[in-house]
């Protein structure tokens, strides 16, 4: 389902060759049916997607699409979406796949819009992508220049979602693994540039992730983190008692300035805080796409500007910096 045979000779000779070469084995039986109540559904989902051959592929544009509406017909149109919607809810994008929109729950292309003109150029670089969710951020990266782009994430739907994408994008150069970060071999030192976008809350150990994420950078290697971030001064880190905006895995949430001392702390250089943004309801959304509770249900309906536990509203920040 995964060609990992074609990332493996990408990465043949370089750093994370051994690694790659054994990584059939590693990923041998994560599809298995048993391992997952919807598994079965997903799978279903995959295999009726319809033979169409695009023509053309756009990664360089708000929505990633492949084709157009008159690679096909009503029927296999109509095959396609009833496929597609197999692997609700979608949540990064958004997507076009001849003629059928994918409207996810985020507007990731909003993200990026925000990134690219601050980072370095991905030009022929080895790209890491660590919490990639459906990959929509790994065919960006391709559509900026970026040879390989590997990216992670141990949700097994959201690797389904890149299957199916890929399936109609075909083969231009990025991957998506069910694996995560600890995955890697430590060290490796081998990405050009490293991205980790709303993963770092997630973290117990926000300082183990980020040590992990210079270790995978090749030296003068560019990290690009977003994360969520709370006001204050270089010693204030949010501690969430329970829920975040309704999520129950939310650890820490720092300041930007501790953010940046984190980052300092641990050795990065030329740290740059790129964006500082409010997330809305028009950045994160409910759609037919994504039919579950949103943004809007985490906020105060009586405050937007604090969650429905009483926290401050989510405020995301990105900030660049350079491994030495």
């Amino acid at each position: 389902m995964i060609d990992v045979d074609g990332l493996a000779r990408r990465l043949a000779g370089g750093r994370l060759a051994s690694w790659s070469s054994t990584l059939r084995e590693r990923l041998d039986g994560a599809f298995d049916t048993a391992r997952h109540g919807d598994m079965a559904g997903w799978l279903d989902g995959i295999r009726a997607l319809p033979d169409i051959v695009p023509s053309g592929a756009t990664l360089d544009a708000s929505t990633v699409s492949a084709g157009r509406s008159s690679d096909c017909g009503d029927d296999q149109r109509r095959q396609l979406e009833t496929a597609l919607r197999r692997l609700v809810p979608w949540r990064k994008g958004p997507f076009r796949i001849a003629g059928v929109t994918i409207d996810t729950e985020w507007r990731s292309d909003l993200k990026w819009d925000r990134l690219a003109g601050a980072i370095e150029p991905l030009d022929g670089r080895l790209v890491l992508d660590v919490g990639c969710g459906s990959g929509y951020h790994c065919w960006r990266m391709l559509g900026a220049g970026a040879d390989t782009v590997v990216g992670l994430d141990p949700m097994l739907l959201y690797v389904l979602q890149f299957v199916a994408v890929r399936r109609y994008l075909g083969d231009l150069g990025a991957w998506v693994l069910p694996l995560r970060l600890e995955d890697l071999p430590a060290d490796s030192r081998a990405f050009g540039t490293v991205f980790s976008m709303g993963v770092l809350y997630h973290r117990r150990s926000p300082l183990d992730h980020l040590r992990a994420l210079r270790g995978a950078l090749a030296p003068g290697g560019q990290l690009v983190l977003e994360t969520l971030v709370v006001d204050g001064g270089p010693n204030t880190v949010l501690l969430p008692a329970g829920r975040y905006a309704r999520m129950g895995n939310v650890w820490f949430l720092p300041s930007v300035a501790a953010l940046t001392g984190w980052l300092a702390r641990l050795g990065f250089a030329g740290i740059e805080v790129v964006d500082v943004t409010a997330t809305t309801v028009a950045e994160q959304r409910t759609t037919s796409w994504m039919p579950r509770e949103s943004l809007a249900e985490a906020l105060d309906p009586r405050d937007a500007g604090r969650t429905v536990e009483g926290y401050p509203a989510p405020v995301r920040a990105i900030v660049i910096a350079t491994a030495s």
